[in-house]
C-alpha cells in the first residue's frame, strides 16, 4: 500500500514565549532568517538590517524567558546569529560585519545575559562577509584591505579574503572559552559559509571572482579533510586540513596544485544551497536538485514538477528518511532521493514556510521521540513535522516476533563469531535471556510495571548508548564520542566474568584508548588519592575480585591477552607510573593475593613486576617501590640489597626501621646486611645513629663484636697506626663505641659482671681494673 505524507502539528506556537510577536514576524517579514536550536526548544528570528524593531527575537518553548534586541537607526545590526549546542544551557552567538562577536546565554539568571564579547577582526579595515557555527567552532570569511595599486576586479583584489576559525566552548556557568584564531584559507575569494552538523561548506557568491565561481569546498573537522570540487567539471580532490596540526592553505597555491580546476567555466547558477547530513543540496534555476556528497562526487537527485522556468522567489530544501522535501511558494513536494521519483505534492495554506532540521540525536524531548528524524516545517500557523504515515491494512508481525528479530540483529552486530544468529536460536538458547524475558512479559506472564522497575537502569543505559552511537555515526565530536563509548564499555566489562571474548575485548579497548579506559577504571573501582601518596577505594569486594583474578588452570588467555590486573598495571605504567606502586599496595589490601591465579598464592607485586619486563630491564625506581610496598620480607630484603648496592643508606635504614616492628627477623637480617657494610668502609658513618636504632634489642655486644670480626676485611700487611694515603680508613674503637653503648643500654644484665672487662661498656667514666701481675 502506498505511503502517505503527513504534516503533524507539534505546536501552534502558543507554548512559546512571546507567541504573538513570533507569529507576527513569521507572517509579515518574508526576509526573516530562522534558526532552530539543537534541543528543539528555542527559535531564533533575525531580521535584515534596516528592519523595524525588534531585529532579533529568541522564543523559548515551555519555561524560559525570550530575548528581544533592537538596534537604532545608524547602528548596525548583526550579520548573522547561531545557537550553540551546549548541553548545560542554551546559548547563542551574534556576529557583526565589523567583526564584533557576542555570546549570550540563558539559565544562569532570570533572563538572557551577555557572557562574552570579542573582536574577530582586530585589523583595521577588515570586515566579515559570511559566518557559520559548526559544532563547537566559529568560522568566518573575512575581507582584508589590499594595496592602493590593486584596482577592483583585478585578481589581487578578488583574492583579498581569508577564512578563519576559533573554537568556542562553555566554561562554567557564566563564561566561555574562545580559542586562538587559526586561518584555514589565505588569499581566497568571497565565499558563503554553510554548516551541517558535521561538515562546513564554502560556496561561491555573487561577488566571487568569475574565474573560480564554479568551485566549492567542503571541510570535515572530524576527519581533518577538505574536499575541493567543481561539479560542472566532474572533478574533486581531497586535501588535509587539520587546525590541530597547524594546517593552512593558500587558496591560489591550492588551485595551482589541482589540475583541471581552472578550466574556463561559467559560474555555478544556484538558486538555493542547503547543507544536510548527506551532503550539500543545490537547486538550480531550472528546478533540478543536485547533491554534492562528502567524497566530492555530485549527482542529480530529481527535478521539481512545480518549478517555473527561471525560478523566482524563495525556496527551502531538506531531507528526512531518504526523502527530499522542497517548498516552492505554497507547494510542498516530496521526492525519493534514490530514484528522483515524485512521491507526493501538497498545497499549503501559506507561502511563507521555513524548513528546519530536526533536533539533534539524543536531545529530543519525550514528546518528540515519535517524530524522530522528521523535518520541521515552521510558519505563522505553527510548527509541524513532515513525515510518513504508517500504511494501513498491512499485516504486522506479533510483538514476540519483533522482540526476537530485533534482538537477533542487535546481538549479531555485537558478536565476534562468524556464524549467523537466527531468531529461532534466540527462542530456545539459554544464553540470551533478555529477549525471552521481554517476550514472556509481552504475553502477559508478568505485569509491565515489574518489567519497568527491573529494567529501568538498563533501559536508561541502553538509550544513552544508542544516542552516543547516533552521535558517532553523524560525525559529531568524534573524539569525545569514542572516549565516552570506551568508558562505557570498560565499565560494563569490569562487572562481568572476564574470560574469553570479554577479556579480548577489554584488551582491545585498553590498547586503542588507554586514557579513556583508565578513566573508566577509576570510576568503577572508585579510586581516590588520600593526600599521603596512597590510594583508597570504596568499590565492593566483588568488583575487586574480578579485577584481581588471574588465569585459571586450563584457561590460559590467548596470545597477547593480559589478565585484568596485569592490563591495568600496564596501562598505569604507561600513563601515570608513579601511581603503580600505590595501586598494587591497595590491591593487596583488598585481599586478592591468590584470587584466580594459576600459581597458588602468587603475590600481586610479582604479577606487577612481570608486566614491567624481565629482571634487569625494569625501571629501577618502580621495581624498588613495588618491592618495598609489597610488605613481604623476601621482597623487602631484596629491595634493601638494591639500595645498598646504590649506596642509598638512609633509605635502606628507613626501610629496616619501618618493617622492623612487624618482623623482628627481617629487622635482624637488614641490620646484619648494613653492619657488614659498616665494617668494610666508612660511607655509612654519617648514618650511625640510625644504624644504632636499627640494632635488634636482643643482640648482645659480644655478638656484635663476633659479627664485626666476620665482616672485617682481611689484613694484607702488618698493621700501621695510620692508613695509607688514598686507602679506606679502617673501623676504629671510637666509631664502634656508640653502637656498643646502644646495645649495652638496651640489654644491660642485672646480675654480676660476666667478664673482667665487660663493665667498661656500662660506665665509660670508670677506668677498667688493672690486670693481675705475674710475680
Amino acid at each position: 500500500m502506498k505511503r502517505a505524507g503527513t504534516l503533524r502539528l507539534l505546536s501552534d506556537l502558543s507554548n512559546f514565549s512571546g507567541a504573538a510577536r513570533l507569529r507576527e514576524l513569521l507572517a509579515r517579514d518574508p526576509a526573516v532568517r530562522v534558526r532552530y536550536s539543537a534541543d528543539g526548544r528555542h527559535l531564533l528570528l533575525l531580521r535584515p538590517p534596516g528592519s523595524p524593531a525588534p531585529q532579533l527575537l529568541v522564543a523559548v518553548r515551555g519555561h524560559g524567558a525570550e530575548l528581544e534586541r533592537a538596534w537604532p537607526c545608524g547602528q548596525p545590526s548583526p550579520l548573522d546569529a547561531f545557537f550553540l549546542p551546549w548541553p548545560a544551557r542554551p546559548a547563542l552567538v551574534l556576529v557583526w560585519e565589523s567583526g564584533l562577536a557576542e555570546v549570550w546565554g540563558a539559565g544562569v539568571g532570570p533572563s538572557w545575559r551577555l557572557l562574552q564579547s570579542t573582536e574577530l577582526c582586530p585589523g583595521d579595515g577588515a570586515r566579515v562577509v559570511a559566518v557559520a557555527a559548526p559544532r563547537g567552532r566559529l568560522v568566518w570569511c573575512e575581507e582584508r584591505q589590499v594595496g592602493a595599486e590593486s584596482r577592483l576586479g583585478q585578481p589581487a583584489a578578488a583574492f583579498s579574503h581569508c577564512v578563519c576559525l576559533r573554537t568556542l566552548e562553555s566554561s562554567g556557568e557564566a563564561s566561555t572559552n574562545l580559542g586562538r584564531t587559526h586561518v584555514l584559507l589565505h588569499h581566497c575569494p568571497a565565499f558563503g559559509l554553510l554548516a551541517s552538523r558535521k561538515d562546513l561548506f564554502l560556496v561561491p557568491t555573487a561577488t566571487t571572482w568569475p574565474g573560480v565561481a564554479h568551485i566549492l569546498l567542503s571541510w570535515s573537522p572530524a576527519r581533518g579533510k577538505m574536499m575541493v570540487a567543481a561539479p560542472c567539471l566532474g572533478l574533486s580532490y581531497s586535501k588535509s586540513l587539520n587546525p590541530g596540526r597547524g594546517d593552512t592553505w593558500d587558496f591560489r597555491t591550492l588551485l595551482r596544485s589541482l589540475p583541471g580546476l581552472l578550466s574556463p567555466r561559467e559560474p555555478l547558477a544556484v538558486h538555493t544551497w542547503t547543507p544536510t547530513p548527506q551532503g550539500l543540496l543545490l537547486l538550480d534555476f531550472r528546478g533540478t536538485v543536485h547533491l554534492v556528497q562528502s567524497h566530492g562526487g555530485t549527482r542529480a537527485v530529481g527535478t521539481l514538477q512545480e518549478a517555473p522556468v527561471g525560478l523566482q522567489g524563495p525556496a527551502a530544501l531538506g531531507t528526512f528518511h531518504g526523502t527530499l522535501a522542497c517548498v516552492l511558494g505554497s507547494t510542498l513536494e516530496l521526492l525519493d532521493m534514490g530514484s528522483g521519483q515524485l512521491l507526493e505534492r501538497k498545497v499549503l495554506s501559506t507561502d511563507r514556510v521555513y524548513l528546519l532540521e530536526p533536533p539533534a540525536p539524543g536531545m529530543e524531548d519525550e514528546e518528540e521521540l515519535e517524530t524522530r528524524g522528521g523535518l520541521r516545517l515552521l510558519s505563522a500557523l505553527g510548527l509541524f513535522c513532515v513525515g510518513w504515515e504508517a500504511s494501513q491494512g498491512v499485516e504486522l508481525p506479533s510483538a514476540r516476533d519483533l522482540v526476537f528479530e530485533e534482538a537477533c540483529g542487535y546481538y549479531q552486530r555485537r558478536s565476534l563469531r562468524g556464524a549467523q544468529l537466527t531468531p529461532e536460536e534466540l527462542r530456545h538458547s539459554s544464553t540470551f535471556r533478555a529477549p525471552q524475558a521481554l517476550a514472556s512479559i509481552l504475553q502477559g506472564h508478568l505485569p509491565p510495571s515489574t518489567l519497568l522497575t527491573t529494567l529501568r537502569s538498563e533501559l536508561r543505559d541502553y538509550r544513552g548508548l544508542e544516542q552516543l552511537k547516533a552521535q558517532l555515526v553523524a560525525g559529531d565530536d568524534e573524539e569525545a564520542g569514542w572516549t565516552e563509548l570506551a568508558e562505557q564499555e570498560v565499565d560494563r566489562l569490569l562487572r562481568t566474568e572476564l574470560v574469553g571474548d570479554q577479556l579480548a575485548q577489554l584488551n582491545t579497548v585498553f590498547q586503542a584508548l588507554p586514557t579513556a579506559a583508565w578513566g573508566a577504571t577509576l570510576r568503577t573501582l572508585q579510586l581516590q588519592p588520600d593526600g599521603n601518596g596512597k590510594l583508597r577505594s570504596q568499590a565492593p569486594p566483588e568488583v575487586w575480585k574480578k579485577v584481581l583474578g588471574g588465569t585459571t588452570a586450563g584457561k590460559e588467555p590467548p596470545n597477547g591477552m593480559l589478565p585484568p590486573f596485569e592490563l591495568l598495571c600496564q596501562c598505569l605504567c604507561q600513563l601515570e607510573p608513579r601511581w603503580l606502586p600505590p595501586f598494587v599496595e591497595l590491591a593487596q589490601q583488598q585481599g586478592g593475593l591468590g584470587w584466580g591465579t594459576g600459581s597458588p598464592g602468587l603475590p600481586l607485586y610479582r604479577r606487577a613486576l612481570a608486566v614491567l619486563g624481565e629482571e634487569g630491564a625494569r625501571p629501577e625506581a618502580l621495581e624498588l617501590e613495588l618491592l618495598l610496598g609489597s610488605g613481604r620480607p623476601k621482597a623487602v630484603l631484596q629491595a634493601v640489597e638494591q639500595l645498598v648496592q646504590k649506596e642509598q643508606w638512609e633509605r635502606a635504614l628507613d626501610a629496616g626501621l619501618a618493617f622492623g616492628p612487624s618482623s623482628p627477623l627481617l629487622r635482624s637480617e637488614i641490620f646484619k646486611l648494613l653492619l657488614a657494610e659498616f665494617a668494610q668502609h666508612r660511607r655509612l658513618d654519617a648514618h650511625l645513629p640510625l644504624l644504632c636504632r636499627l640494632c635488634p634489642p636482643e643482640l648482645a655486644p659480644a655478638e656484635i663484636l663476633l659479627l664485626l670480626r666476620t665482616y672485617l676485611p682481611d689484613e694484607v700487611g702488618p698493621p700501621t697506626p695510620f692508613p695509607e694515603p688514598g686507602s679506606e680508613a679502617p673501623l676504629t674503637v671510637g666509631l664502634l663505641r656508640a653502637l656498643l653503648e646502644q646495645t649495652g643500654a638496651q640489654g644491660r644484665p642485672s646480675g654480676p659482671v660476666l667478664s673482667l672487662y665487660e663493665d667498661v661498656l656500662w660506665d665509660p667514666d670508670t677506668p677498667p681494673p688493672a690486670p693481675p701481675r705475674d710475680l
